[in-house]
């Protein structure tokens, strides 16, 4: 039986939390790089940034969703955000 005073997560270690939050911050350096790029451009795609924007804005809500998550979630998350800031800069 769990104690109602007590929290339903346990705080992450050092190791996987970083490593999520170090993920998940380059992801989003790398939206702000790109929303910059695009507004600087000639002729400024407004789709694009504001598409940038919603991935970056995705970003920074999982960042925000790493205060409560769970050492399995954080390792979730660290793997996602690093196959994904692969996958952004090999298209690049």
């Amino acid at each position: 039986m769990s104690d109602p005073n007590t929290a339903d997560f346990e705080p992450l270690d050092g190791g996987e939390d970083q490593q999520a939050r170090n993920a998940v911050r380059e992801v989003i350096a790398f939206y702000n790089a790109r929303v910059l790029e695009e507004r600087r451009a000639q002729l400024p795609d407004g789709e694009r940034i504001e598409q940038l924007k919603a991935a970056r804005q995705a970003a920074i809500d999982d960042q925000t969703r790493l205060e409560t998550a769970r050492p399995g979630d954080a390792a979730r998350i660290a793997a996602d955000y690093a196959a994904r800031l692969k996958g952004l800069t090999n298209q690049s």
